[in-house]
């Protein structure tokens, strides 16, 4: 079908139009029918996007169900997946009905709240689609302001300053990408992506402001969209939104930020940083090798010293996120794949986490680590599920953890060894505060009376966590089902990227695909 892509975009927006006309009032019932028509609406989404996948031939490295037609003023609307692409398609059509059903105990401004997480599925899912550059320049910033109204509505008392906080520091950082666009536009003459992967940027050293720009242009856009999918991941030190975005942000709200919308600036470098603008990314290694490790080592500590749950589970994302990034400028197979799978597992495992934060939260009121103690006597079932997931986000094998870390460790082996031996040192301190945050919360006596009468996981919850227990445990023991789709089009990026770099020598040999 021509125009499946579109039709798995915009079913989330066409329900957000429907409750947005149709849907009044906001007593029980209109919220009721606001949740049900939000959790239909991903599911179907979900659902069409399996066909997808299912016709998706990972041996074709270009890309697949591509559709093009013209807009207004000349621009072009174009969608397409490739092997990288198709699987954070997945990621965020799987997540969101698991999120809307993480909404049931809303009660304010319902229908608003489900339009917002509606919108934003649209727009997330038309980052990874998007073939040309102003629509994905359009996805990318137009998701800003669905997230901004979720932390300024319905977040913590500090919303204001959080959404705030967070909307200028990755508007600001996509600034310098616009300006960018506009530069390759003019050199390429054309916005089509996959035209532009073909383009050869000039890369000679060139004299800007009176200082020699080693690789030109190619180093200058590299820059430019660096700082903005620096910010979106974020990379220390422009991570300092995150925490505060995540503490104030809504359950459902941390969950989308953390699980989905970090992954665009890694998707980022895949699309444009690597393959576009290989002598600049090569140039610039060893600053984001440099901040990448800083980012394991020194984001894992400050874990270790915070008494806000959200606030641990937040700069654990930075620490991860970091190994995104060291894989990626580690340029092989292993280091790609590994990112790529980091990305996807973490979606998983801190999607999870911050569900579990969330459930107790509902119950007490409260994310302060002092406030918990001995839940285990109370609440065994959620105390299983907790432990399940603090160990794949520690990397316990077996679990899609593991997978992710162990391959992107081997990729920055490759490259650097004293990267991959200080990162490393980010898999003991992650042991260290997971399991710290687990001690303190979970286990011990129940001595606190206002734990006494708190209740296990219900029906509901324990349905949403099943479906992250289960893509958790498949891939960490079938990482294959991961590997065999992205594997081809890594291994073409990477040719091309060596043959952009005469240094490099000879593309990569095969690589056999199970």
């Amino acid at each position: 079908m021509n125009s499946l892509l579109s039709i798995i975009t915009f079913i989330p927006l066409i329900a957000a139009a429907i409750l947005a006309l149709f849907l009044r009032g906001d007593d029980e019932a209109a919220q009721r029918n606001a949740k049900w028509l939000a959790l239909i609406a991903t599911s179907a989404t979900f659902l069409v996007s399996l066909f997808v996948l299912f016709q998706f031939d990972p041996a074709d490295t270009g890309f697949q169900f591509v559709e093009e037609s013209d807009w207004i003023l000349g621009l072009k609307y174009k969608m397409g997946v490739d092997g990288i692409s198709v699987l954070f398609v997945m990621l965020t059509t799987f997540l969101m009905p698991i999120t809307i059903a993480a909404c049931w105990g809303v009660t304010h401004r319902v229908k608003d709240y489900m339009i917002a997480f509606l919108l934003l599925e649209t727009l997330m899912l038309g980052v990874f689609m998007a073939l040309d550059l102003v629509l994905f320049y359009l996805f990318f910033e137009g998701g800003l302001i669905p997230m901004f109204l979720i932390i300024g509505i319905w977040g913590g008392k500090d919303r204001i300053y959080a959404a705030f906080k967070f909307f200028l520091y990755t508007f600001l950082g996509s600034v310098l990408m616009l300006v960018a666009m506009v530069a390759m536009y003019v050199d390429a003459g054309t916005t089509d992506i996959p035209t532009l992967l073909a383009h050869e940027f000039a890369s000679d050293t060139i004299s800007v402001l009176g200082m020699q720009v080693i690789g030109g242009m190619q180093s200058l856009l590299f820059l430019a969209f660096f700082a903005s999918f620096a910010v979106k991941m974020p990379m220390w030190p422009f991570h300092t939104w995150l925490p505060d975005a995540h503490v104030q942000a809504p359950t459902a709200g941390s969950v989308v930020l953390a699980a989905i919308l970090l992954k665009m600036g890694g998707y980022g470098f895949l699309r444009f940083s690597l393959p576009m603008f290989p002598v600049g990314a090569d140039i610039w290694t060893p600053l984001v090798l440099g901040l990448s490790v800083i980012a394991i080592v020194y984001t894992s500590l400050v874990a270790l010293a915070q008494q806000d749950m959200k606030k641990l589970i937040a700069y654990s994302s930075v620490a991860h996120m970091g190994y995104v990034t060291a894989g990626i400028f580690s340029f092989n197979q292993q280091g790609l794949d590994g990112a790529i799978f980091q990305m996807l597992s973490h979606g998983f495992i801190s999607g999870a986490l911050f569900l579990c934060v969330g459930v107790i939260y509902d119950r007490m009121h409260t994310r302060d680590i002092d406030a918990y103690g001995g839940l285990v006597n109370r609440m065994p079932k959620y105390a299983l599920i907790f432990m399940f997931f603090t160990m794949a986000n520690v990397g316990l094998p077996g679990t899609s953890g593991f997978v992710g870390e162990f391959l992107t460790l081997v990729g920055m082996f490759q490259a650097n060894t004293w990267v991959a031996a200080i990162a490393t040192t980010g898999v003991i301190l992650s042991a260290a505060y997971a399991l710290w945050l687990y001690r303190r919360v979970v286990m011990g006596d129940l001595i606190k009376e206002s734990l006494r009468t708190i209740k296990d996981l219900n029906l509901r919850e324990k349905l949403i966590f099943g479906p992250l227990v289960a893509m958790t445990l498949f891939l960490g023991v079938y990482p294959a089902a991961v590997t065999d789709i992205i594997g081809p089009s890594v291994e073409n990026l990477l040719n091309d990227f060596n043959a952009a770099l005469p240094d490099r020598g000879a593309p990569m040999p095969s690589r056999a695909h199970n």
